[in-house]
């Protein structure tokens, strides 16, 4: 008999609000933007986290990272929020390279990196010029499609000889003739060693790295390299390092290759507290943790954010069902004068303001889904390894506050109606 009556309510519920289709759709439009923006957060987050996690494994799980400028755990070092930070040299580095010291580090590589412009003829391109050691080809595991990278003797004389990224050499080279060619960058106006050098330093074209894509939201393929004492000492006009990469002979070997760094690197900075550290030395797994401490604080931050609208939903909910009392006041009153009882009238206007939400609650899924899901499609044509990932606990959740908040804000409306007098109620103009 219950389930009669309650078939009957939602019936009549949903007759009475396809008689106001305009004034039910603009209700539930707030529902539907909160919930939808609830399930896009989530997907944004969980699509941008495996991406920026994905693109670190790239890495290599056998890799350290050295920066110069103390860091704490929760947090990058000063360098990275590009503050320069100059504790870090290349007799450093040599320690480091020190079997005795460091016996797990087969490889070491230096960098500095800047903008500039390269020239080719009548073509130019402005890029980004990585300058590092011939040891980096063992530390990334570069490949090249043409020609070779350069030795560690090129890059310890300075040679001028540079290797092009895949989207460099296309653009100054789009006939795919560049293995010897000749190109020019040009020193950066703020050079502060040496005003006299040319403005511009030929480098001998010996190779094309193979096509990376974007990792770590920087295109790989959308830069050059030259050796390491040229660009820091000609180009850039520094004495220091702006970032080193360790390659440890196995991965289960990190920890202890990052205490043999931490200490010669205490003795090289004659350093005896370790408060006073100068530098930061990071493996994969701390970055990972680093990156995903970030992304989820970010994602629960934006998540609360798209919740405001929900909230601001149902108190829509709420006006328009005061109103709606209001507008039947004498309807409410003939249901009471005819036998309808307070929880009649009360289940009336609470299941209106269910349906509303819950209504609003499924097309705001379905519309969270399918722009969450264009959205990867969109990462993925840029050029992104972004993965389309929908959290059925993040459906849910939408889902189950919608309904909730149909509860909460129709809850008073429906009282309201459920506490008229009938008598005052028919009386009502």
């Amino acid at each position: 008999m219950k389930n009669n009556n309650l078939r009957k309510e939602i019936k009549t519920t949903i007759k009475d609000l396809l008689a106001r289709k305009g004034r039910s759709l603009l209700t539930i439009l707030g529902i539907v933007i909160g919930v939808a923006g609830v399930i896009i957060i989530i997907s944004l987050g969980s699509g941008a986290q495996s991406l920026v996690l994905g693109q670190v494994t790239k890495l290599g799980s056998n890799l350290i990272g050295i920066l110069p400028g103390k860091s704490n755990e929760n947090g990058p070092p000063t360098a990275v929020f590009g503050v320069q930070v100059k504790t870090l040299t290349l007799s450093d580095i040599d320690a480091i390279k020190n079997k005795s010291k460091v016996p797990n580090a087969v490889e070491v590589a230096s960098f500095v990196s800047s903008n500039v412009t390269i020239v080719a003829g009548k073509e130019s391109v402005d890029t980004k010029f990585t300058a590092t050691d011939g040891s980096y080809v063992r530390v990334q595991n570069t490949e090249m499609i043409k020609g070779t990278f350069f030795t560690d003797e090129e890059a310890n004389s300075g040679a001028n000889v540079i290797v092009l990224g895949y989207d460099v050499a296309k653009s100054l080279y789009p006939d795919g003739n560049e293995i010897g060619k000749v190109v020019k960058i040009k020193i950066p106006d703020n050079n502060p060693i040496d005003s006299n050098v040319s403005n511009s330093i030929p480098f001998r074209v010996i190779g094309v790295q193979k096509k990376l894509g974007t990792v770590t939201f920087q295109n790989q393929d959308d830069q050059v390299f030259i050796p390491f004492s040229i660009g820091q000492r000609q180009i850039l006009g520094i004495d220091y390092i702006q970032f080193a990469r360790v390659k440890v002979d196995d991965a289960i070997n990190i920890k202890v290759a990052i205490q043999d760094i931490n200490r010669v690197l205490r003795e090289q900075h004659r350093i005896h507290d370790i408060e006073n550290d100068d530098f930061s030395v990071r493996d994969l797994a701390d970055i990972i943790k680093l990156l995903t401490g970030i992304t989820d604080t970010l994602r629960i931050f934006l998540g609360l954010m798209a919740g405001i609208s929900l909230i601001v939903g149902g108190i829509g909910i709420m006006n328009i069902m005061l109103v709606t009392v209001s507008e039947r006041t004498r309807e409410i009153g003939l249901r009471k004068a005819i036998g309808a009882t307070r929880a009649n009238i009360r289940n009336q206007f609470l299941l209106e303001s269910i349906v509303l939400t819950f209504t609003g609650g499924i097309l705001g899924i379905i519309l969270g889904i399918l722009v969450s899901y264009l959205i990867a499609v969109g990462a993925r044509l840029a050029g992104y390894d972004w993965a389309f990932i929908i959290s059925p606990f993040g459906v849910l959740l939408a889902a189950s506050v919608s309904i909730l908040t149909g509860i909460v804000f129709g809850l008073y409306p429906a009282l309201k109606a459920a506490k008229l007098d009938p008598i005052d109620a028919l009386r009502y103009e």
